[in-house]
């Protein structure tokens, strides 16, 4: 069935930054309609959980398209509005497991020129492989905790650091840890006052929260 594209070119307008366009649940023909009538307005083309597949049919329609195959996501063209700001992110995972969703976030960080630099296998089953870090988290403005299974990251981020913290729970972890529900409860009954929660696996989300707090600092 052929429906119409309804993209929000106005988003930047209103709230600084552009739409970006889930991948996982459309096709590869609405996925080739899309990026063709954004790239026609001059737009960046911006897809989150796109598979290979789909992302391979895209590559091969735009010379300007990038792939980056363990965060799932595609990119085609340049963002030429960045943002100008000297506040940095710190990107904080429990462990590689979390990797493909905090690419996630620092790519759609890096398109609006915000700098950041992730800092892996921090989780608190070897927390002292957190503490050794700790003076270098601190020279980062707004902190971006991935994490699975129970996600206790975050309540200890958030008891031993004072700044801004976006909470992602990460669908790892055995059994009950039911895809990340756990590790979303943990956060959310953190008692760690100060936490922002994101949705499971949301890497987008919480890159776009910590840009609503630049533009707010």
């Amino acid at each position: 069935m052929n429906t119409d594209i309804v993209f929000d070119f106005d988003r930047k307008r209103r709230l600084g930054f552009f739409e970006a366009i889930w991948g996982e649940n459309k096709t590869s023909e609405q996925l080739i309609r899309i990026a063709e009538e954004v790239s026609a307005k001059k737009e960046v083309v911006f897809i989150t959980r796109i598979n290979e597949d789909k992302a391979q049919k895209l590559l091969s329609l735009h010379e300007n398209a990038n792939y980056f195959k363990d965060a799932n996501c595609l990119v085609i063209g340049k963002n030429t509005n960045k943002i100008e700001t000297d506040k940095k992110v710190g990107i904080l995972s429990g462990g590689t497991s979390d990797l493909s969703v905090s690419l996630e976030a620092k790519i759609a960080l890096d398109l609006f020129g915000i700098e950041s630099k992730t800092f892996i296998d921090i989780g608190v089953a070897g927390i002292h492989r957190l503490f050794n870090k700790l003076d270098q988290i601190n020279k980062y403005d707004i902190l971006i905790v991935f994490a699975g299974m129970e996600g206790a990251l975050a309540t200890v981020i958030g008891g031993l650091v004072s700044k801004p913290i976006i909470a992602v729970p990460v669908s790892v972890g055995y059994g009950v840890s039911k895809g990340g529900v756990a590790a979303l409860h943990g956060m959310l009954a953190s008692c760690s006052p100060g936490i922002t929660v994101m949705n499971i696996d949301n890497g987008y989300g919480a890159a776009m929260a910590a840009l609503r707090i630049i533009n707010c600092i």
